[in-house]
């Protein structure tokens, strides 16, 4: 059985007998502790509601492909896509975030 460090690219397909040792908290965007700055731009900017939605949409359904047993070649695939669309996606909302501190 191989092992691979959590820090380790999230794209890559996992093999059997392959154990990814990363926690979902540490992939997940972490909406429970508080944020000022995520708080306002929730209230006020439908755009970054919805990049938090989808981002929210992409981590169910990895969670729902990571408890797969066997799963096959379509679900490999579409399991690396989403993680790189959830990754852009994270991006574009730090990237917001970061715009409206400098801003305000």
């Amino acid at each position: 059985m191989k092992f691979k460090p959590a820090l380790q690219c999230h794209t890559e397909p996992r093999t059997a007998g392959e154990i990814l040792l990363t926690s979902e908290e540490q992939i997940a965007m972490d909406l429970s502790k508080p944020d000022v700055v995520r708080d306002e731009l929730m209230k006020t900017n439908p755009t970054f509601r919805e990049l938090v939605q989808q981002h929210q949409n992409f981590e169910a359904r990895l969670n729902e492909l990571a408890h797969l047993t066997y799963p096959n070649e379509e679900e490999q695939l579409e399991e690396i896509t989403l993680k790189k669309k959830k990754l852009m996606v994270k991006d574009a909302i730090y990237e917001m975030m970061h715009n409206y501190e400098i801003s305000h």
